[in-house]
């Protein structure tokens, strides 16, 4: 079982910075995938960047690569959202997802993900 407490969303203009933080709990922390997700009202759910807890490894959508950097803070169990050089089109709901790992299913499949924080607005202006 894993809970996740999500903040650090809010608004920025253009080429402005956000640091999203989503705090973890549960016994399983160690050995989980946390991905970070956006949805725009009327439009898929789409997986922005992914960590590996027990690795450190990541993913991101080609749309962020560059400008997005997911990292973990093992002591908190925190995973961290840095977004830099933020577009009018980063703007969504961000959410915080979990699931247990390894699993064979691609890391931006949100279906594979039992364990979902509140989310958190992010609104970016031109």
């Amino acid at each position: 079982q894993v809970q996740l407490v999500e903040s650090g969303g809010g608004s920025v203009q253009a080429g402005g910075s956000l640091r999203l933080s989503c705090a973890a709990s549960g016994n399983t922390y160690s050995r989980t995938r946390v991905t970070w997700f956006r949805q725009v009202p009327g439009q898929e759910r789409e997986g922005v960047a992914s960590i590996f807890t027990s690795t450190g490894a990541t993913d991101y959508a080609d749309s962020v690569k560059g400008r997005f950097t997911i990292v973990q803070d093992r002591p908190t169990n925190t995973v961290l959202l840095q977004m830099n050089s933020l577009k009018p089109d980063d703007t969504a709901m961000y959410y915080c997802a979990a699931r247990l790992a390894p699993q064979h299913r691609s890391w931006r499949s949100s279906e594979t993900y039992p364990y979902w924080g509140q989310g958190t607005q992010v609104t970016v202006s031109s």
